[in-house]
């Protein structure tokens, strides 16, 4: 279900280093690494959040770009189990992409190693529009 509201990220996105990688598991296997090898969007979940499960079950394919969903801890991935889109489970993404409080998104450019912008999650629709001008640049 889609919110009626125009809902928007207000903060203003913190200048900060990006890694080139994150390690974490998927919610259903091993340890692994991800190379972060083109600009990818990073979306921080957690469990009870209407904008989390919004997007998880979204067709995503209009963003264009690489998309990593991660959560904190898997105490909550079987709220997870069928969405369209995978959970990457890492404390240390959160720690290293400075992620206060989910739902967060976090839009990074490994090639200059930063931060472009980053907000609060409320939808995929919302998250489009508020990254959309980094990538036609």
């Amino acid at each position: 279900m889609t919110s009626e509201f125009n809902a928007r990220s207000f903060d203003r996105p913190r200048d900060r280093v990006a890694p080139d990688s994150l390690r974490g598991h998927w919610s259903d296997g091993a340890e692994v690494a991800l190379d972060l090898t083109e600009v990818t969007l990073v979306v921080a979940i957690k469990s009870d959040c209407d904008g989390c499960r919004e997007f998880i079950n979204a067709d995503l394919d209009e963003l264009r770009l690489p998309i990593v969903v991660i959560s904190a801890g898997d105490d909550e991935s079987s709220e997870w189990q069928g969405a369209r889109q995978s959970v990457f489970v890492s404390p240390e993404a959160f720690r290293l992409l400075d992620v206060r409080c989910p739902p967060f998104y976090v839009l990074i450019d490994p090639f200059v190693h930063r931060v472009l912008t980053e907000g609060v999650l409320f939808g995929p629709e919302q998250v489009a529009a508020e990254i959309a001008r980094y990538l036609h640049a």
